[in-house]
């Protein structure tokens, strides 16, 4: 950590992801929509000054504003440009010299009655090479010029954000004969002579200039691609204008994918509160794990002298037990929230962009499949969907999305389909888990829901919490609560069917069909009827649950997505555990799960939907269209897979331990991704150990894995303790999870008035 600010990083260093993804050294450049540039420089006066290359420079710049603009007017001359819309003024003036005039030009600016630019990018000097011929005159001139210039660009920069653009290299190979003078040997005394007298005199770090160097490592990359040697390739140039635009608004538009630039963010009321519950919670746990110790090294001398054995030590009560494993799984909690601040709140690790190419995706893919197979096991039980198959179903998937996510896989769209699948699959396996569990059980209890619930939510409460991010960012976890209620509410709504029931009168298996009817009817509506849906969670307080950006849209959109699925997974349920009642499906160690002919021909059925749905997913040419359909044909593969999976005997009765433990953890890994392997919210990588990529991301992925079990474990242990099974007591702490999040929200709105 050299406490940098990233803004020097962005205009001084940085690297080529491939061809044409420009890495600034440290921090994310966000890429600026038309409609975000207008908003940032509203009311703003931007000024260029100098040669053809700065003309270049405020072309790609106003692009970025209004990308009809055409490259028209004096080559040699001023160009001005404004948005009346935004009220946006930039002007290109026409100074291809560091002399004279443009000193004459920057001093009227500094004139209190003359209207200052809010920003001002200046830089000349080839021009200076060609007039003289490359003598060392024009160069000592040069240093004359811009040491009289260099004051009047300080004074500017108090008030405004001053960039001197350093010249670019010229490819001398292709340069025509009135430009062989221009060599790169006599570019880079001119900048030697520019970064040198620049600053020089200044010592208030508010008033520098700021140095545009970063251009220079672009051109060395693709100078080669220039069409006169001299004039930058138009992505270079576009790269340029961009960096330009993330320097200056950045600190504005406060961009989750752009962290150049950007100061840290101030500690809210609710995250100080939660950093002084967990220095307490350390504190509390150290002093009564200090008191146990002096007990027991007092306790450990006191033997019984008639027996001569030795006294166990009566100190630990279960209330001092269970205080004690409070106060240690938040002693952990929070040393880990700890960790996930520093790496995606505070700027003390770096962030980069993804970049994705094939093999950054389909090699990790490879290599945990292979691992996968290797570990391979007998199951304790043949059933279809059993639980360590369904742990491994869910461990494979949540390693193929986070090597999805790390890799920005997200742009190539036939793996972008196949990971929709991937995450309708978790939703059907939380239709078909819960569904079985009310139909076999008939337990609507109170505890049940609360435990579900907990499990749930505990983590992304905390995270709400600690990195300040509303509920429906991490919208996973909303989308499989908010199922689970409805899963809930469907069959413990009067008349309960469950398969108790059932059993006596096959009319019930009719009646729990209307239900699961009903509810299709209701999603159905629901998913054609954006105005009720938003409606309904419009209201206070389920607004502050499923609201982003100060609407619900995206919770909408979120749950329209795999609207079906989990339907899907509660009638397969309802289908299988008929078929197992009435003995028509055998589950036995190495048997098919039907007859030979019926299981080749559901086999080869299976295996055919499979491969047509890839190559339907394969051949989507847009994301608009596919994720339309999406909802209705995810099942299929999801049932392909199931019953190729299930139907030889085999293939049922051996599974894979390395994909179960990741399995049992895929909550936490899939949430825990979002700032301690990820960082900016997912939307770049995080950077541990720079230089290293590899090294890095064995070192992320190590520390991420382990939080995420070590969360697992705290999840589980605290369940205990706040959801009880005892009535009565589990009221009293519903009544206390109640006050908490009332004052929650008393919290949440008193911060949201302070910032409006």
């Amino acid at each position: 950590f050299k406490g940098v600010d990233t803004c020097e990083y962005l205009l001084s260093s940085g690297r080529f992801l491939g061809e044409k993804v420009w890495q600034p050294h440290s921090c994310m450049m966000h890429k600026y929509k038309n409609s975000e540039a207008k908003n940032c420089l509203i009311d703003k006066h931007v000024a260029f000054l100098g040669d053809s290359r700065i003309r270049q420079l405020f072309y790609s710049f106003i692009k970025l504003i209004n990308p009809q603009v055409k490259e028209e007017g004096n080559k040699h001359g001023n160009i001005p440009f404004e948005d009346k819309s935004a009220s946006i003024k930039v002007d290109f003036l026409w100074y291809p010299e560091v002399n004279g005039s443009m000193r004459q030009r920057i001093k009227s600016w500094t004139e209190s009655s003359v209207a200052k630019p809010h920003i001002i990018v200046a830089g000349a000097a080839t021009w200076s090479i060609k007039i003289h011929n490359g003598s060392n005159e024009a160069l000592s001139q040069y240093k004359i010029n811009i040491t009289s210039i260099a004051p009047l660009l300080e004074k500017l920069a108090k008030s405004s954000d001053v960039y001197w653009v350093l010249q670019d290299p010229v490819y001398e190979d292709i340069l025509s004969e009135s430009r062989k003078m221009i060599t790169n040997e006599k570019i880079d005394a001119y900048n030697e002579a520019a970064v040198r007298i620049l600053n020089s005199s200044s010592r208030n770090s508010k008033a520098k200039v700021k140095v545009f160097s970063v251009s220079k490592l672009i051109a060395q990359e693709t100078i080669m691609q220039s069409a006169d040697g001299l004039h930058l390739p138009e992505s270079s140039r576009d790269t340029n204008a961009m960096i330009l635009m993330n320097v200056y608004c950045n600190k504005i538009m406060k961009p989750i994918d752009g962290s150049c630039c950007q100061p840290q963010p101030p500690l809210t009321l609710i995250q100080k509160l939660a950093f002084c519950f967990f220095t307490l919670s350390i504190v509390g746990y150290l002093i009564i794990n200090v008191i146990h110790r002096n007990n027991f090294r007092k306790s450990k001398s006191c033997t019984d002298l008639e027996s001569g054995e030795e006294r166990k030590p009566a100190i630990s009560s279960l209330n001092v037990s269970t205080l004690e494993m409070l106060l240690h799984s938040f002693c952990k909690l929070g040393l880990i929230m700890t960790y996930f601040y520093l790496c995606d709140r505070a700027n003390l690790f770096m962030k980069e962009n993804k970049f994705y190419t094939h093999s950054s995706f389909f090699i990790p893919i490879v290599y945990i499949l292979v691992l996968g197979v290797f570990y391979t096991e007998n199951t304790k039980e043949t059933k279809v969907l059993n639980r360590e198959q369904t742990d491994e179903w869910k461990g494979w998937m949540q390693l193929v999305i986070l090597i999805y996510h790390i890799s920005g896989a997200s742009t190539f769209l036939p793996v972008y389909m196949h990971i929709r699948v991937l995450v309708a699959a978790y939703l059907f396996q939380t239709g078909y888990g819960h569904f079985s569990y009310f139909w076999i059980k008939g337990d609507f209890g109170v505890y049940r829901v609360c435990q579900v619930l907990f499990r749930l939510n505990f983590l992304v409460v905390v995270l709400c919490i600690v990195m300040d991010r509303p509920y429906q960012f991490y919208y996973f976890v909303p989308l499989v609560t908010v199922w689970f209620m409805i899963i809930y509410a469907t069959l413990a709504i009067w008349p309960q069917i469950v398969q108790k029931t059932a059993n006596g009168n096959c009319l019930w298996h009719f009646g729990l069909l209307l239900k699961l009817i009903c509810l299709l009817t209701c999603i159905y509506f629901l998913s054609y009827s954006q105005g009720a849906f938003e409606k309904i969670f419009s209201f206070w307080p389920l607004s502050k649950c499923f609201e982003l950006n100060g609407n619900v849209y995206e919770w909408w959109f979120r749950w329209k997505l795999d609207r079906y699925v989990v339907f899907h997974g509660m009638l397969f349920a309802f289908i299988y555990l008929a078929l197992q009642k009435r003995q028509m499906i055998s589950e036995g160690k190495g048997d098919p799960l039907f007859s030979n002919r019926v299981s080749n021909v559901l086999l080869f059925i299976s295996i055919v939907s499979f491969l047509i749905y890839s190559v339907w997913a394969s051949s989507c040419k847009n994301k608009t269209e596919c994720n339309e359909l999406h909802p209705s044909v995810s099942v299929v593969q999801i049932l392909a897979f199931i019953l190729i999976r299930n139907i030889p005997g085999y293939v049922r009765s051996v599974y894979s331990s390395f994909f179960a433990w990741f399995g049992k953890i895929s909550l936490e890994l899939f949430i825990c991704q979002y700032h301690i392997w990820l960082a900016a919210d997912t939307k770049g990588i995080l950077v541990l150990i720079p230089g290293y990529p590899m090294f890095n991301v064995l070192v992320s992925t190590f520390i991420f894995v382990c939080v995420a079990h070590e969360i697992s474990q705290i999840t589980n242990d605290l369940a205990q303790i706040v959801v009880p099974k005892d009535n009565s007591t589990l009221l009293k702490r519903l009544l206390c999870i109640a006050g908490f999040f009332s004052g929650l929200l008393l919290f949440s709105a008193m911060q949201d008035q302070s910032r409006h």
